[in-house]
């Protein structure tokens, strides 16, 4: 599967980029190198990110399906 961003999100995280750049290295970043340097880190890191996300979920949502019986149980008597 391959990870994208949209379109608004894309943009913000190529303009954060240039401005770390350009605060912390005192280089300027065009939009194209901007955007290639967040193609690479999608491609090397979002596979791991997403990956540990889902994984997150998971154990988020057994909990509470491990839960449920005290949340919802009614007694018969």
């Amino acid at each position: 599967m391959k990870i994208e961003l949209d379109p608004a999100r894309r943009q913000r995280a190529t303009a954060h980029l240039q401005k770390l750049f350009s605060t912390e290295f005192d280089e300027k970043l065009s939009d194209f190198r901007a955007a290639e340097i967040l193609d690479l880190m999608v491609r090397t890191l979002g596979p791991d990110i997403y990956n540990q996300a889902v994984q997150d979920v998971r154990a988020h949502l057994q909990g509470k399906l491990d839960d449920l019986d005290g949340e919802v149980y009614i007694d018969p008597a």
